[in-house]
């Protein structure tokens, strides 16, 4: 533990600190690290039923309870409910790859009845995204096999920063189909990274159907707002995907690693993943007699499976959905306060729209300062408050101009540290503009 103090714990960037509001947060609670511990002291190796029962059983109560306070259609609910069901991998990628996996093979097998087989096929299916879908998505596509020329990029809409379904994704979908190629997967969004945009879930998977393509949600961040009536309607149109996925660790105060991904129909997956049935993994009880549960293994890429059940379920059961509800509006509550004040001062603009606890915003150019002139002053304040290790924020790219994203969410964050951050900002923004040594910002602003 000395050690830990003095070699590890200085080097850290302490996301779990009410200050930090760089990306976005990393939650966590009492009863997720109980979680985590209590599995870790267990030790279970779920890669199937009869080797984890009670971690397999508790991993889908959970993945239910969850899907059915985000309100998912019961087909994506795999207790009693049908062919649907989930499982609890460690990051959204995860969930891109195996999703992707399942989209592949379906259309590899579309294609070929058409033309008696698959030959030659694979570097002709495509993918589709939109520039401000999460880079995991082409890493993910790279993973499984399509070729990069073939992963589309659709320009997102200037004010949205969303999809146009009915304009750009069906264009790109038909171009593709008419020049030969197979249009398999779309990834919708719902709160991308920049700027939290929601694609149109609804409209893009009417789209894609026309096309047999595989349509998969990635709500990794916003989904968890989604448990707020106020916000689930940005989920509408979900009953018509195949796949979504959310990440709890990242809002639902469930520590790292926890993504959720939910099917349809899970059998698609497990046809394309299941293939490692070695005679110690029969499925049999004492009695020899087959157990007809989906093993976890056979919806993951590897074989071994964390019990990352357990602390969802001491989440859900500990914090229920009320306060679990509270804490999100807490964060937007926050985020709106300081929305409303970069949004009155006269040295900032906020750039979109806020959805969620997110805020992008910019310092203004004012009084003869050029557009690179403000992002230079934008670069200068980041770098300026990340020093000062009192505050962390984070930036990106909206429309070409630099933008600030301030971050609402961390577990103890608490008003006083939104003030406390906002204040920070508007002094080192002062300094900077009333130019106290940054090279390129000519004066002060009139």
């Amino acid at each position: 533990m000395e050690e830990l103090r003095a070699a590890v714990v200085p080097g850290m960037v302490h996301w779990a600190s009410p200050n930090f509001f760089a990306f976005f947060p990393a939650t966590n609670s009492a009863a997720a690290i109980a979680g985590e511990l209590i599995a870790s002291a267990m030790n279970p190796v779920g890669f199937t039923w009869l080797a984890a029962p009670a971690a397999t059983e508790v991993e889908a109560l959970a993945l239910d309870w969850l899907a059915q306070l985000l309100r998912l259609p019961p087909a994506f609910m795999g207790r009693h409910c049908g062919a649907g069901g989930g499982v609890i991998l460690g990051t959204t990628s995860e969930a891109m790859v195996v999703t992707l996996v399942a989209a592949r093979d379906a259309a590899l097998r579309r294609a070929a009845a058409g033309r008696g087989g698959s030959g030659g096929l694979l570097p002709r299916l495509a993918a589709y995204g939109t520039d401000q879908t999460h880079s995991t998505f082409s890493k993910a596509c790279r993973v499984v096999g399509l070729d990069p020329s073939s992963v589309r990029t659709i320009p997102a809409g200037a004010e949205t920063q969303c999809i146009n379904a009915h304009c750009y994704l069906k264009h790109c979908m038909q171009a593709d189909v008419d020049s030969g190629l197979v249009p398999t997967y779309v990834c919708a969004t719902v709160g991308t990274t920049s700027t939290n945009a929601v694609d149109p879930i609804g409209a893009i998977a009417d789209v894609a159907r026309e096309f047999g393509a595989w349509v998969h949600v990635d709500a990794a961040y916003a989904g968890g707002a989604c448990i707020c009536p106020e916000f689930r309607h940005h989920l509408d149109g979900v009953e018509r995907v195949d796949s979504i996925s959310m990440s709890p660790h990242k809002w639902l105060l469930t520590c790292l690693d926890c993504t959720c991904l939910w099917v349809r129909d899970t059998r698609r997956l497990t046809d394309s993943l299941l293939d490692t049935n070695p005679v110690y993994l029969v499925k049999k009880d004492a009695a020899g007699e087959p157990v007809g549960s989906t093993d976890l293994k056979d919806m993951q890429v590897g074989i071994g499976h964390r019990f990352r059940g357990l602390k969802l379920w001491m989440v859900m059961r500990t914090y229920g959905a009320s306060k679990l509800q509270q804490h999100i509006r807490s964060d937007v509550a926050m985020a709106k306060m300081f929305e409303a004040r970069a949004r009155d001062d006269e040295w900032f603009e906020v750039v979109v729209p806020r959805r969620f606890a997110l805020v992008c915003f910019r310092v203004r150019p004012r009084g003869g300062m050029t557009e690179q002139e403000a992002d230079e002053a934008g670069r200068e304040l980041m770098a300026r408050v990340n020093r000062t290790g009192k505050a962390f924020l984070a930036s990106t790219v909206v429309g070409g101009r630099l933008v600030l994203r301030f971050a609402v969410g961390s577990t103890l964050q608490e008003q006083r540290h939104v003030r406390s951050a906002w204040e920070l900002i508007k002094k080192t923004t002062a300094d900077i503009l009333q130019g106290a040594g940054t090279a390129g910002i000519q004066g002060p602003i009139h």
